[in-house]
C-alpha cells in the first residue's frame, strides 16, 4: 500500500493516525493536489488527498472509506465500535468534524484568491458552519472522557483532527474558551504519538 497525501490536509491526518494507532506500515508519498502537475488525479478522478493505492493498483478515496477500510485489515486497536448504535454515533461524530474541516478549507481556499474577488458573505457563512459544529460537538460531549462515552475511537481521532486544523489554520479562533471540554478533550489527544507525530508543519 501507498497513501498519497498532503501533510496540512486533515482529512489526511485522519488517515495518518489510523494508520500510526493500527500499527500498518504504510509508504508516505507527499504531494500537493493543487499545483498544475499533480498525478493526484491519475488516482482519485476528483483529485482530493488522501488517496490510498492498494497492492493491487487499484485506489481508495475519501477518508471516511479509507480509514473504514484500514480497520477491516488489522485486527489491532479496532477504531470502529461493533455495536450498531455506537456505530453510528461514530459515523455522525466523525460526519460532523468532517464537515467543520470543509468549511475551514473552505475560508482558507478564499482567502487565497485576490482580494477583489473574495466574498466576505461566503465566508461569514462558512464559519457560521464552524461555529454551529463547534457548539454541538462540545454538547455532545458534555463531560464524557471520550466522544462515544466507552473508549477512545474514531469519533476521538476525527473530532482531535477537526481541532487541531483550526489551530492551524485559525490560531486566533480561540475555541477553547468557549467549549473548555473540547478543549480538555484535545489535552487528552495530544500526547498520543498518533496525533504528535502527524501535527503539520507549522512553516507551511
Amino acid at each position: 500500500m501507498k497513501l498519497i497525501a498532503s501533510l496540512t490536509s486533515p482529512f489526511a491526518r485522519k488517515v495518518r493516525i489510523v494508520l500510526h494507532e493500527k500499527k500498518i506500515d504504510c509508504p508516505l508519498e507527499e504531494v500537493q493536489p493543487w499545483l498544475p502537475d499533480s498525478h493526484v488525479i491519475d488516482h482519485n478522478p476528483l483529485g482530493k488527498v488522501p488517496v490510498l493505492i492498494l497492492d493491487d493498483g487499484s485506489s481508495l478515496f475519501d477518508s471516511r472509506v479509507i480509514v473504514e477500510y484500514l480497520d477491516t485489515i488489522s485486527p489491532v486497536s479496532r477504531i470502529f465500535p461493533q455495536e450498531k448504535r455506537a456505530l453510528i454515533a461514530t459515523r455522525r461524530w466523525e460526519a460532523l468534524a468532517d464537515g467543520i474541516c470543509d468549511a475551514a478549507a473552505a475560508i482558507v481556499v478564499e482567502r487565497r484568491r485576490a482580494t477583489e474577488q473574495q466574498s466576505e458573505e461566503w465566508v461569514r457563512r462558512q464559519m457560521q458552519k464552524v461555529e454551529r459544529g463547534l457548539t454541538v460537538l462540545a454538547h455532545d460531549l458534555g463531560e464524557r472522557h471520550w466522544c462515544n462515552g466507552e473508549g477512545y475511537g474514531l469519533a476521538d481521532i476525527a473530532v482531535g483532527v477537526c481541532l487541531g486544523y483550526l489551530d492551524f489554520r485559525f490560531p486566533a479562533l480561540n475555541w477553547r474558551e468557549r467549549h473548555p471540554n473540547l478543549a480538555a478533550l484535545q489535552q487528552r489527544l495530544a500526547p498520543r504519538p498518533s496525533f504528535a507525530d502527524t501535527v503539520p508543519p507549522p512553516s507551511v
